[in-house]
């Protein structure tokens, strides 16, 4: 997917506004990207496929599973970010290191957002909040996902979780510990990479 294309996507979507919202986060990105790092260099060039359409991809999967949306190691913003900017959804937006959820915190404001969206600066581990989405992107394991955040997640919680190309290698392990009904997604902006999509999942 070229740039152009996920313009086009986001634009088909989500309207002139959506398109307006996602410039402007990547324009945020991309200025913050030179005082941290954010995201790979190599890939701002690439914003729009590579994040922006990678993160928006999931919002459709979880249209049947309204309410809060718990977003693991947000980092850059993505997937959370462009959640919350796309949608009207309360979202969480959990991201240990302070100075990049200090600039979540100022993207949420610069979005306006910010009445639907918390940040919280710690581990998921120390999370008290029921969500009904729970994404994760770059993040860790799979089977180290659902131990972390297991505690705000109930039998009906859509797991939303990006993993690339060994993602049925993932289900697999996780498996061995983990009772769920799992299968994978292709991504929109890459056919290589999958997408987990579980529910139902308890500890065996």
């Amino acid at each position: 997917m070229t740039e152009d294309e996920a313009r086009d996507w986001i634009g088909e979507r989500h309207g002139a506004a959506g398109v307006e919202a996602m410039t402007h986060l990547a324009g945020l990105v991309r200025d913050e990207a030179a005082r941290q790092n954010l995201i790979a260099p190599s890939t701002l060039d690439e914003i729009w496929a590579r994040h922006i359409v990678d993160s928006a991809q999931l919002i459709p999967l979880a249209d049947a599973y309204p309410g809060n949306w718990l977003d693991i190691g947000t980092g850059a913003g993505f997937p959370g970010l462009v959640v919350a900017a796309l949608t009207d959804r309360p979202i969480w937006l959990v991201e240990p290191r302070k100075r990049r959820a200090d600039f979540l915190s100022a993207c949420c404001d610069a979005l306006d957002v910010t009445s639907r969206t918390t940040v919280v600066t710690g581990k998921v581990e120390r999370v008290d909040v029921q969500a009904t989405v729970i994404s994760a992107r770059a993040v860790a394991s799979l089977w180290e996902l659902l131990g972390a955040a297991r505690h705000c997640s109930t039998w009906n919680t859509l797991w939303l979780l990006p993993k690339g190309r060994g993602a049925r290698e993932e289900i697999a392990s996780a498996q061995q510990s983990w009772h769920g009904a799992f299968h994978v997604e292709h991504s929109v902006t890459d056919p290589e990479s999958l997408i987990v999509i579980a529910k139902e999942v308890t500890r065996r």
